[in-house]
C-alpha cells in the first residue's frame, strides 16, 4: 500500500488571553491510499483542527504533514453552497479554475451522476434536504477530482433516511478508489464502513488499528459510546 498522508510529530498551539493553549500534541499518522478512515472523538478532542491542518487551512506549530490536493465538507454543508441550483454550484470550482465550458459540463454531470443528484441539477438548491445538500458538497469536490474526501460530522443534524444517503455517497467513494477520511463523534453510523479507526482525546491520539481491535477497548474514558452496546427492552434505550 502507498502512504497518501503522512503526519509526524504534529503539535498545534493557539494563543489566548490567559496563555496558549494546545489542541493537538504529538501526532503521529499514515494513510494509505484508498483508505477509509474514522476519526473518532468527544467534541473539542481536535478533530476539525487535524482536520484544518491536513487541507492545508491551518498550519501546525510544529512537525510535519504530507498530504495531497483535499477536498473537504465541512459539518455546515449550505455554508458551501454559492450556486442557485447543483449544476451551478458544482461548476462553480473548476470555472474559477479557468477550465473550458466542455470540460466543466462534463465534471458537472459526473459529479451529479455520482452523488446521485441528476434529476435536482435544476432545483433551487437552498431547498434540498439535509443529505441532499452534503451529497452536493461532496459532488463539488469530485469536480475537481481531489484523490482524499474529508467529510466533518457528516451526519449532524440527518434523520435516518439522510445518514442512509450519506453512506451511500461513502461507499461510492470507496468504489472510486478516494481515500475518504471521517471525523465523527457518532462512530456507529459509519465505523462499519471503515478499514482504519483513530480515536482523538483531549488533543492527543489514544488508539490507531483496526476497527474492530478499536471496539475492544474502553471507549467510555475517551467520552465515546461503544456501539455494541445491546438493546432488549424500551429501558435499555436511554443514555447514561
Amino acid at each position: 500500500m502507498k502512504t497518501q498522508i503522512k503526519i509526524e510529530n504534529l503539535t498545534k498551539t493557539f494563543k489566548t488571553s490567559s496563555g496558549k493553549i494546545t489542541a493537538l500534541e504529538n501526532i503521529n499518522l499514515e494513510i494509505f491510499e484508498g483508505d477509509c478512515l474514522v476519526i473518532g472523538g468527544e467534541n473539542g478532542s481536535g478533530k476539525s483542527v487535524l482536520m484544518s491542518i491536513i487541507a492545508g487551512l491551518e498550519k501546525c506549530s510544529c512537525g510535519k504533514v504530507e498530504a495531497p490536493q483535499v477536498g473537504l465538507v465541512f459539518q455546515e454543508a449550505e455554508t458551501q453552497i454559492l450556486g442557485e441550483s447543483p449544476a451551478e454550484d458544482i461548476a462553480f470550482g473548476p470555472k474559477n479554475l479557468g477550465w473550458k465550458k466542455a470540460e466543466i459540463e462534463l465534471a458537472v454531470k459526473a459529479a451529479l451522476e455520482k452523488t446521485g443528484l441528476l434529476e435536482k441539477k435544476d432545483f433551487p438548491a437552498r431547498f434540498l434536504s439535509g443529505g441532499e445538500k452534503r451529497r452536493l458538497a461532496v459532488a463539488c469536490m469530485l469536480a475537481m477530482n481531489p484523490p482524499v474526501i474529508i467529510l466533518d460530522e457528516p451526519y449532524a443534524n440527518l434523520d435516518f433516511g439522510g445518514v442512509k444517503q450519506v453512506n451511500a455517497l461513502i461507499r461510492q467513494l470507496k468504489k472510486d478508489s478516494k481515500t475518504v477520511i471521517i471525523l465523527s463523534h457518532e462512530i456507529e453510523k459509519c465505523l462499519g464502513l471503515a478499514n482504519h479507526f483513530v480515536v482523538l482525546f483531549q488533543g492527543k491520539k489514544v488508539f490507531d488499528g483496526e476497527p474492530e481491535e478499536g471496539l475492544k477497548q474502553n471507549l467510555e474514558q475517551w467520552n465515546i459510546r461503544n456501539p455494541l452496546v445491546s438493546y432488549k427492552s424500551v429501558g435499555d434505550l436511554v443514555w447514561e
